[in-house]
């Protein structure tokens, strides 16, 4: 009986430990943003905000919009888009960790990246002529 006391212990310490996207790639991402001009406020719909270039730690799993405003310029808006990564961030789960890291790595969204990465916006003058 303490066999498999041992044996089903050691199996639930490798089943938590398995998330191997969470593990190596976490649940953020360095985020770089830049405009031409810089000097750009930006506003990401998830509610933060910075003057380009800048660089921003955010969620993986969060599809997000960037408003883009400078006096003088147009306002611009670009998607940015969670998308699953898959093969280089699941191999790990399914050598090792199984359906439970395959699980705990799509639902907190580490199998996923962020893109286009880095964002760079071209911003147009308010006339619309361009430069």
């Amino acid at each position: 009986m303490n066999a498999y006391l041992r044996i089903g212990a050691a199996l639930v310490a490798v089943s938590s430990l398995s998330a191997c996207a969470t593990v190596l790639r976490g649940t953020n991402q360095k985020f770089e943003i830049s405009s031409v001009p810089p000097g750009a406020d930006v506003e990401l719909s998830t509610g933060q905000t910075c003057v380009t270039p800048c660089k921003l730690k955010l969620k993986r799993k969060e599809s997000f919009t960037a408003t883009f405003k400078k006096p003088g310029y147009q306002t611009a808006t670009a998607q940015v888009e969670s998308k699953f990564t898959g093969a280089g961030a699941g191999a790990g789960n399914i050598l090792a960790g199984g359906i439970i890291g395959v699980l705990v790595d799509s639902g907190n969204g580490s199998m996923r990246s962020l893109r286009p990465s880095p964002l760079e916006v071209k911003l147009v003058p308010a006339d619309g002529s361009a430069q």
